[in-house]
């Protein structure tokens, strides 16, 4: 989902304003979802996803073609945005299916923060990526693409349903059904990283031997908060193989405090 076109770009930035201009008076229990049923269209249909990006062809006249194939289909807070990012420029059309999967899981994030529970839709995205890579088999049922959508479907209301948010449902049953390429891991992080961009903050995942305190907790976060300038939100993952200390990894940077860190610099220099 990572859009290059610096046109793309720019266009992006503005659709997300956009977002956040209906989300004050849109219905954030619809909203996400509309827009997931627009980005199934947009991608099902490559001819319409070509008209709507096509630079040569006049914004208004491109809203209009989506209002005439939309309206009463979705809610009109989706309805208005989406004839909004249609006006826009892109690169490519991939790019714009790209946005609006980007305004999408940006409305459930939404509609979390309304509910008072982003902390926790971070929390489960991060855990059920976590559980998939313990379970084999769950995940290969998840991601084979024989398994029919309503099996699927079934088997995670068994697993979610009334035990994590309904933005998390909502974002992981689509990822399900939906990868769009990705492997469910890479669009967990994807959706996790957009989740925390709702809040401005920083993603830290932090690997450690043995649990850690809430006043641990808290006293790394607001470190790492002084370190960066932005709140840091703590994705906890117990390892064994650290072997004491703490690892700590913020987008491409890792910051290693371990034992088993730190012997593996030992043989690093005593090799070279």
């Amino acid at each position: 989902m990572t859009i290059t076109g610096a046109v793309s770009r720019a266009s992006l930035a503005e659709s997300r304003e956009r977002l956040e201009a209906v989300i004050p008076t849109a219905d954030l229990s619809a909203l996400g979802g509309d827009l997931f049923a627009v980005l199934r269209l947009i991608d099902r249909e490559h001819g319409l996803r070509r008209a709507v990006s096509d630079p040569a062809r006049d914004g208004a006249d491109k809203a209009r073609l989506v209002q005439g194939l939309l309206n009463g289909k979705v809610s009109a807070a989706a309805l208005e945005l989406v004839a909004d990012v249609v006006r826009l420029r892109w690169s490519k059309p991939s790019e714009l299916a790209d946005a609006v999967e980007t305004l999408a899981v940006t409305a459930e994030a939404a509609r979390a923060e309304a509910d008072g529970r982003i902390d926790d839709l971070e929390d489960e995205l991060f855990r059920f990526s976590r559980v998939l890579e313990r379970e084999p088999q769950l995940r290969g049922a998840l991601a084979a693409p024989g398994l029919p959508a309503e099996r699927k479907s079934g088997l995670l209301g068994t697993l979610l349903d009334g035990k994590v948010t309904a933005a998390t449902l909502t974002l992981v049953t689509e990822l399900v059904l939906r990868p769009r390429g990705r492997s469910l891991e890479g669009g967990l992080a994807e959706f996790g990283k957009l989740v925390a961009q709702r809040r401005e903050r920083l993603v830290a995942l932090v690997r450690t031997p043995v649990a850690l305190t809430e006043t641990q907790r808290t006293r790394l976060a607001a470190v790492l908060a002084t370190a960066y300038g932005h709140e840091v939100h703590l994705n906890i993952e117990l390892d064994p193989t650290t072997i004491g200390g703490l690892s700590i990894q913020i987008g491409d940077e890792v910051i290693d405090g371990t034992i088993a860190g730190r012997l593996d610099d030992v043989r690093r220099r005593l090799a070279s």
